[in-house]
């Protein structure tokens, strides 16, 4: 008997955020929020797809890298995920496995996942074995390049919103800048709301030591990647001598960083990016090895993934919260008093609409 959940057909799209524009945090400028959207076909008819967010960034390195993946895609089941990683692991090695290629292979990972969960007629958080559950968002932004009226603007639209925490990008080059920033924001949102900070590796450990110092009478609920994320003596050394929690792993392609960090006790919470760890189940290790070690998951970005997936772990924190796909997809999802629930439709529960996006061969 034919295998229905063959992949015969891959098609790409691209398609831009309706509330796109230019923001900048420490390290990076960014002109347009962008993304690219997967979308495969079975042999039985079932439609699954998944994106990955590329901002203004080589778009034609990406789009061609995607093509090339679809000749090598067409042929495997939509439930052999493992197996495709593994023979686009050999492929990939000549060019290297992380980067962009690895994004490549995710992406076709979560698309495949939500093919072989509409397969099965349920959402991906019941196939991995969950019930639905509330998981506490925070509101993400307070760009560098916010005036300290947009600043404030959003995080007390984040709190009349119901979010309990509110995140700030710091790492600005004029002296004072950050604390000043950050002190209003309390001074907008009171004390009933987390505020954390976010410095993009924009710092060095010196400076890094003394705003965590500098921000002790705020309240501040951790510091995510204040130096660069491959200078795990640095972030030891933070750790040690300022006591604030910190947060970091959106950069990181495997599981060898968590490892260094978790030997040098000098990590709080672990931050995995659905595509660039790999996909669902890279993502999933991610977490098991975090949580043999305590230390809670509070994944980077993709809330509309990661709502579902942190439904089937012990050790979910919280999840991320932008609305950039929201004006280009059916079903947004649901944030009641700043807790998202995982949504009940199959597979992931969303689709991008066609008329949003552009389709590209």
């Amino acid at each position: 008997m034919k295998d229905r959940h063959l992949i015969k057909d891959i098609r790409f799209f691209r398609a831009r955020s309706p509330i796109s524009q230019p923001i900048a945090d420490a390290t990076h400028s960014i002109s347009d929020i962008d993304f690219f959207i997967t979308e495969i076909e079975t042999t039985g008819g079932v439609i699954g797809q998944g994106y990955l967010l590329s901002f203004h960034y080589f778009p034609h390195a990406i789009s061609g890298a995607l093509q090339d993946a679809a000749n090598f895609a067409k042929g495997f089941s939509v439930y052999e995920t493992v197996r495709m990683a593994q023979e686009f692991a050999k492929e990939s090695e000549y060019f290297g496995q992380n980067g962009m290629l690895k994004w490549i292979q995710s992406s076709l990972n979560v698309a495949m996942w939500d093919a072989w969960s509409k397969s099965l007629g349920q959402p991906i958080w019941k196939v991995l074995g969950s019930g639905p559950r509330a998981v506490p968002v925070y509101g993400s932004g307070g760009w560098l390049s916010y005036s300290d009226e947009e600043l404030v603007d959003e995080v007390t639209r984040y709190q009349q919103r119901g979010l309990k925490a509110v995140k700030i990008k710091v790492g600005a080059r004029e002296p004072g800048r950050d604390i000043d920033r950050l002190r209003k924001v309390r001074s907008a949102v009171g004390n009933g709301i987390k505020i954390m900070m976010d410095a993009n590796q924009g710092m060095d450990v010196p400076s890094a030591i003394a705003l965590a110092r500098e921000a002790a009478d705020i309240g501040i609920t951790w510091f995510e990647e204040p130096i660069n994320h491959t200078d795990f003596a640095g972030y030891e050394t933070i750790r040690a001598k300022t006591g604030i929690s910190l947060a970091m792993g959106e950069r990181e392609f495997d599981l060898e960083p968590l490892k260094a960090l978790i030997a040098r006790n000098a990590l709080d919470l672990w931050q995995p990016d659905l595509l660039r760890i790999g996909g669902v189940e890279q993502w999933r290790a991610s977490a098991a090895l975090a949580g043999a070690h305590h230390i809670p998951v509070l994944p980077h970005y993709y809330k509309d993934y990661d709502v579902p997936l942190l439904c089937t772990i012990p050790n979910g924190y919280g999840a991320e919260s932008f609305d950039w796909i929201d004006g280009l997809i059916d079903n947004p999802m649901p944030i009641v008093d700043g807790m998202a629930y995982p949504r009940e439709g199959l597979g992931w529960g969303f689709s991008f609409c066609y008329d949003k996006m552009q389709e590209f061969k």
